[in-house]
């Protein structure tokens, strides 16, 4: 009776499917585990070996838990929105949802083959609209939430809207815009529906909002910055440019302290800990303002005034009209992005107010002038908004509305912004203000320059134009670097100065301001105050430049390197903080910067709010329509807004997103219906979203949903939600480690906040499984020759290094000459120098990738050697959380030992065990294998429970054990590591039922316990020989038994002995 594991893995793949073995309950007395692996992305390559890894070992955790005794949901679906996809659909115009479909299959058969417990019944897909559905839901919910800082707690629109009907908004204390006007409930009373959502906007949960991207024209999308390697996008290779573009933006910045905080409940390993602390980054300091200097903008301007004009635009500041003052007077108050300027010269012109950050004029109709101010203005890109003295005078409130408009949808003008030539100039000292966040504020007299992020709106305003075109080409070559590079580099020193200076807020002096691609515009504010005594960046970057270092620290010797240690460190050469250790000038200077009013004390953090928008395709479309230019969410009961079919998957001509392609993509608000474009008349049929949701919407709450993954009412029942509660064990791959892990446990507060979920963190245990790394071949080409060396004798020759695909070479290194000759045109005709008679390939451990011909297909495998083969393999090869490299040749052992294992029950060469009481050696085998096995689970250390397997199945095999009460429940055992072959065992042993309910087997630590001794019989120190004991007996019959012995009488021949002495259990020893 042969091991043939084709028919029994087909078999039982075929049982498990029919009879929905491992479907889970949502009602059931038994406690609960829920197991979740990160969903796969259905790529068109399908799996290879390394991709099971984490798979098998959250299968095995699951169904051992099954035999404790646990309702066990271990379910699976698929991350079926990508970019891969996409980019085949532009490619061949087939539609992404074909291509998928056909990947998933595979993936399915792929998955089946291997002998996962999943419960399919509960697969979700992201690009299924029954899915998404859900994922819009979310957004709206978001939508429709603010952070009240008080209770600390996403709370509903509504409550914020009855805030500012009874008190307006001072009062408020929320995550909001920073360019926030304060308001009265009277005011607000006055405002308009549409002014009243804009102000909304600024406090929603997810918002509009011009952002800085990794934008990629040649895909037409926002690149995360993990899509993007040395500067170009991951797919394709394409240039990636830094650009400002208006996207969707969720708040995560207001979780961002209850995200530190969730780390301590939970138990997630501590780099992964250590990764999302650094990423959230709270930070204890300062915000410090320095000034820019007038004189350093002004050298930059082509266009001088006089004297007299001065001091006219002067006079005109100090003595505003009626309509002037009161406009004024609510725009002075804007901060941030908003900022405007008032009396301002642009060109040869004199505005009103201005908003540099948005390109905006604000100006008063009827100048004498005004088309060509018009025409002047649209040419250097500015977007100019005019109103009569008489709406201000009338409304300001009102007026104020539509610039808020205007700023938040610019309509600039379709020309190239002409370079700098000409700048605004002042009309009074530079209101230009550089805000730092520092965490060393007690080190500010040692600033000797300041490094703004290339991207950073003042850079433009204050370049000089002596340096206007190294900055620029500066800004430039940055562009093509993502933010991951530019923080990962920490060798390179490169920067421009912008030959602008700012004024010391203490001292007085002139600080050089600098750019430097080692900052970033989307972390802080985009600008630090470099102290090159005290940070080694800082100092390598004066030492390069040759910028001056200020040494404020007492005692220390900067000549060599910066003195980074801040809780030694004594402030010196500081002025009213001489003296002072670090705790006390922090607290010092905090005072003094509040005191005198340029910053104050402040808690940052690195996280920023996440971007919502992608220019794609394939991916969930917004449940958004817009209404005056506002958005507006379509209610519930309408999802899922579907993806309209599209004649081109790439942006359009005009630059929209793939969905400007769409023909019927409008919302009629009367049917609450997708209808054509050609119906919107912008009164009751309006335009749609058109971007799509990134790839982490789907992924950042789709272990919810398997809790109740067929409900079409809610997203998750209350029942279901209460039952299963969160995630026992998740097993994931390292690449999901933050941005994945930080946005679903973002998602997982909100909805804890709302109700929606019982818990806000969902995974109580997480693992980040590590990798199996493919064994890459090489041959060697000599250079300049069609001409390939074994690697024996490779000598003095210069070669090339070439892949070979693996599936060309044996487990001997030997390469298939053949077969790597018919592979490629280009190598049909190449010689090979041999070394006796074969050519030896080289080896090197590198990623599993299809570029380095080195990847695994499993089902190849699974067809030499069975689905349990490579379960077990691959938790042979080591420690669940290492890296570790694949060799097929070393599978041959593990299916060896199966088929020993299967010998254990053939009497005859038929199936038989017998119902004799087993031995004793047995019985130890037996709980010795229990014990181990189990602490082994327990631990994660499943690497190490295939070894104690095969020493049991060996121990067994030589006691020549066929019993019953022995081989039964090691199949148990042996179940959730290869369940195939266990389940074939558990069937013949007369069982109907699957064997993955059956109970684990209990270690009985009796067994363990030796009854026996064998003791080391010495005479004078020296043993001459052993004696097997019962460990019951008293010191005295020990004594009898080996005095009475033949060997010694021997040693003593007729002597007494002067001492016997005996510790029981260890020795024995006879003297004299």
């Amino acid at each position: 009776m042969e091991y043939n594991f084709r028919e029994i893995e087909a078999n039982w793949q075929k049982y498990w499917a029919e009879n929905q073995t491992f479907k889970a309950s949502n009602n059931s007395d038994k406690p609960k585990y829920f197991v979740l692996d990160m969903f796969p992305y259905p790529s068109g390559a399908g799996l290879h070996v390394g991709h099971p890894l984490g798979y098998i070992a959250s299968d095995i955790y699951a169904r051992y838990k099954r035999h404790k005794g646990f309702n066990v949901l271990h379910p699976q679906g698929y991350d079926s929105f990508g970019l891969p996809a996409e980019q085949y659909a532009i490619q061949t115009g087939q539609h992404p949802a074909i291509t998928t479909e056909a990947n998933i299959s595979t993936y399915r058969k792929q998955l089946d083959k291997i002998g996962f417990s999943f419960d399919w019944s509960r697969e979700v897909r992201t690009s299924d609209p029954n899915y998404y559905k859900w994922t819009q839901w979310i957004f709206i919910q978001l939508f429709n939430s603010w952070y009240n800082k008080v209770s600390d707690k996403a709370e509903d629109i509504s409550s914020l809207i009855s805030s500012f009907e009874t008190e307006g908004n001072e009062a408020v204390i929320a995550a909001c815009d920073d360019d926030i006007e304060i308001f009265t409930a009277e005011d607000w009373k006055n405002y308009s529906e549409e002014e009243q959502q804009k102000i909304l906007l600024k406090y929603r949960l997810t918002f509009l909002s011009e952002t800085e991207v990794n934008w990629c024209p040649a895909l037409g999308t926002v690149l995360a910055n993990d899509e993007i390697v040395n500067g170009v996008s991951e797919r394709g290779g394409h240039t990636v440019v830094r650009k400002k573009m208006m996207q969707w933006s969720m708040r995560i910045t207001a979780y961002a302290q209850r995200l530190l905080d969730g780390l301590g409940k939970i138990d997630w390993p501590q780099p992964l800990k250590d990764s999302q602390t650094y990423w959230i980054g709270r930070s204890e300091g300062a915000m410090v303002t320095f000034k820019v200097l007038q004189n350093a903008i002004s050298e930059n301007k082509s266009i001088k005034l006089s004297y007299k004009e001065i001091e006219k635009l002067k006079e005109k500041r100090l003595n505003p009209s009626k309509a002037e003052a009161l406009l004024w007077g609510k725009l002075r108050n804007k901060k941030g992005a908003s900022k405007f300027r008032a009396n301002y010269m642009i060109g040869a012109f004199a505005v009103d107010f201005v908003c540099f950050a948005k390109n905006t004029i604000v100006e008063f109709l009827g100048k004498e002038d005004e088309a060509a101010r018009t025409e002047f203005f649209e040419n250097e890109g500015f977007s100019v908004v005019r109103f009569s003295i008489e709406e201000i005078i009338e409304n300001t409130d009102a007026v104020v509305a539509k610039i808020d408009t205007a700023l938040q949808f610019p309509v600039l003008p379709n020309v190239t912004k002409k370079t700098n030539d000409l700048e605004p100039v002042l009309a009074k000292d530079s209101e230009y203000e550089i805000d730092v966040f520092t965490t060393r504020p007690d080190t500010v007299f040692g600033v000797s320059f300041m490094t703004l992020a290339p991207e950073h709106e003042l850079v433009a305003k204050i370049t000089t134009k002596a340096q206007k075109e190294a900055v620029e080409a500066y800004i430039k070559a940055t562009a093509k670097r993502s933010e991951l590079e530019r923080m990962a580099d920490v060798k390179t020193i490169s920067g421009v100065f912008t030959g602008a200076y700012a004024l010391h807020p203490f001292t007085g002096e002139k600080v050089q301001i600098w750019i430097g691609d080692y900052v970033l515009a989307g972390y802080g504010t985009g600008a630090v105050m470099a102290v090159p005594c005290g940070d080694q960046r800082d100092y390598d970057f004066a030492k390069h430049f040759g910028i001056e270092i200020l040494n404020i620290f007492e005692g220390v010797d900067i000549s060599e390197e910066a003195f980074t240690d801040k809780e030694t460190s004594v402030i010196a050469n500081s002025d009213f903080l001489n003296g002072l250790p670090y705790k006390k000038a922090m607290k010092t200077i905090i005072y003094e910067i509040e005191k005198r009013g340029f910053g104050y004390g402040k808690i940052n953090y690195r996280l920023r709010d996440a971007v919502f928008s992608r220019q794609r395709y394939w991916g969930e479309p917004f449940p958004v329509y817009y209404k005056n230019g506002l958005p507006q969410m379509i209610d519930k009961q309408y999802l899922p807004i579907v993806l309209p079919e599209v004649e081109k998957y790439l942006p359009t001509e005009d630059g929209k997103p793939p969905l400007g392609n769409a023909t019927t993509w409008a919302w009629d608000t009367k049917t609450n219906k997708v209808v054509s474009n050609d119906l919107i008349d912008n009164e009751a049929i309006f335009p749609l979203e058109l971007n799509t949701m990134p790839g982490w919407a789907g992924s950042s709450s789709y272990f919810n949903r398997y809790m109740d993954s067929e409900n079409t009412e809610e997203f998750v029942s209350e029942e279901a939600v209460n039952y299963w509660q969160d995630i026992d064990l998740y097993i994931g791959g390292s690449e999901h480690a933050t941005g994945h892990l930080l946005y679903s446990r973002f998602w997982q507060k909100f909805l804890f906040d709302k109700g929606v979920l019982p818990v806000d963190e969902y995974a109580k245990k997480l693992i980040n499984q590590g990798m199996i790394t493919g064994t890459s071949a090489f041959v060697y080409r000599v250079e300049g020759e069609n001409k390939f060396v074994s690697k024996g004798l490779i000598g003095e020759n210069k070669v090339q290094l070439i892949h070979s695909d693996v599936s060309f070479v044996n487990g001997s290194d030997e390469l298939d000459i053949e077969a790597f000759k018919n592979w490629r045109e280009e190598f049909k005709d190449a010689k090979f120098v041999l070394e006796d008679g074969k050519y030896i390939v080289g080896r090197e451990v590198e990623k599993m990738s299809k570029s380095k011909y080195n990847v695994v297909n499993p089902d190849q495998i699974c067809e030499e050697y069975g689905a349990d083969s490579l379960r077990l393999f691959e938790m042979f090869l080591g420690p669940l959380e290492q890296s570790k490299p694949w060799k097929t040749s070393g599978i041959s052992g593990v299916y060896s030992f199966l088929k020993k294992l299967w010998k254990l029950y053939i009497v005859n060469d038929e199936f038989s065990v017998s119902d004799e009481e087993p031995t004793a050696e047995e019985l130890k085998t037996l709980h010795k294998t229990i014990k181990k096995v189990e602490e082994d689970i327990a631990n994660f250390s499943f690497n190490t429970s295939v070894s104690t397997f095969m020493i049991a199945v060996n121990e067994l095999t030589a006691l020549k054990c066929n019993k019953r009460a022995i081989l039964e429940p090691m199949a148990v055992i042996i179940e959730p590591y290869a369940p195939h072959i266990a389940e074939e065992l558990w069937k013949n042993l007369g069982y109907k039922e699957s064997i993955s309910t059956a109970e684990f087997p209990v270690f009985d630590p009796t067994h363990l316990v030796e009854s026996d001794k064998e003791y080391p019989v010495s005479f004078n120190g020296k043993m001459r020989f052993k004696i097997v004991l019962p460990l019951n007996l008293s010191v005295n019959e020990i004594e009898d038994i080996v005095m009475a012995h033949e060997r010694t009488k021997e040693q003593l021949q007729g002597r007494s002995p002067k001492k016997v002495i005996i510790v029981p259990g260890k020795i024995i020893n006879i003297v004299g």
